[in-house]
């Protein structure tokens, strides 16, 4: 066994029990923030103290601080540190959450696109969690395209968290989750169980197919995802970063995007004093220049 995956043995539990302390609080507030971008204000402490018991679990390490020697002291950030980034990223989300964007899509997006002879839309969800964004995206994408012959499209959906990432691929949901989702839609795209009595559904397989699925950090440098974007989703996302690194973020969102092309942002996000050449056109929508 190498070095890098050898483990602390469990020490005596510390006095503090099974609470985190302020040194590894801060040790671990600073890693997390330069990592991903996430604020970790001493606000979050009993937050991310829940967060972490799991991997004490799973490291069989005796406490919080214990866990924190391990990752730290013990070589171990090269192997535990994406298990780490798993468990302390958000991952609400909602099929048609925050319904207007998709209004927007479906009546303005769309038919200006497709008006200018776009015929592959390029649509990127940037932090798709669980998949429940994209596969929104894909079903007002694919109904539009059926309802007026074209265009062909392909979605692009990436996220920080590998957990959440194998989740989306797979595409099964419980039935509570879809219900956001209107009747005639998830008649078309949202397979029922045979069984009644299950309480899972699971996305057709044309639409999961349609759907491309890969981890990316948005604190990177540079987004390798490809030819520039039509449409890019990056929703609530924003709120977790300091304004500094808002303003890169969306620099470089902005650098993927196609001419004329749209970014949709969260309803309680702002770029207000950012100089980016984007023109807001409705609430949190912004089309480039």
């Amino acid at each position: 066994m190498s070095a890098a995956a050898q483990k602390i043995p469990a020490q005596a539990s510390s006095p503090s029990g099974d609470r985190l302390s302020k040194r590894n609080f801060s040790r671990l507030a600073a890693y997390i923030y330069e990592y991903s971008g996430i604020k970790m204000p001493e606000s979050k402490l009993t937050m991310l103290e829940g967060r972490l018991r799991r991997r004490v679990r799973a490291t069989d390490t005796a406490s919080i601080d214990d866990y924190c020697s391990y990752v730290f002291d013990g070589d171990n950030l090269a192997t535990e540190g994406l298990h780490l980034i798993n468990a302390v990223t958000t991952n609400k989300t909602d099929f048609y959450r925050e319904p207007a964007h998709f209004v927007y899509l479906r009546e303005k997006a769309l038919p200006t696109l497709v008006g200018r002879g776009i015929r592959r839309v390029r649509a990127w969800s940037a932090a798709c969690s669980i998949g429940a964004e994209p596969y929104t995206i894909a079903m007002e994408l694919d109904d539009y395209a059926d309802s007026k012959g074209g265009p062909d499209y392909g979605i692009l959906a990436t996220d920080l968290d590998t957990e959440v990432l194998a989740a989306a691929r797979q595409g099964i949901y419980q039935k509570e989750l879809l219900e956001p989702v209107p009747a005639r839609i998830a008649q078309k795209y949202v397979m029922q169980p045979r069984d009644p009595r299950r309480r899972d559904v699971r996305i057709t397989p044309d639409l999961r197919s349609a759907i491309g699925f890969g981890r990316l950090n948005l604190m990177d440098d540079h987004y390798p995802v490809g030819e520039p974007m039509h449409l890019i989703f990056c929703r609530n996302v924003l709120i977790y970063f300091d304004k500094p690194t808002q303003r890169g973020v969306v620099s470089r969102l902005v650098d993927c995007l196609a001419p004329q092309g749209y970014l949709f942002l969260g309803h309680s996000e702002s770029i207000a004093g950012f100089d980016l050449p984007l023109t807001q056109v409705a609430n949190t929508v912004f089309q480039r220049s």
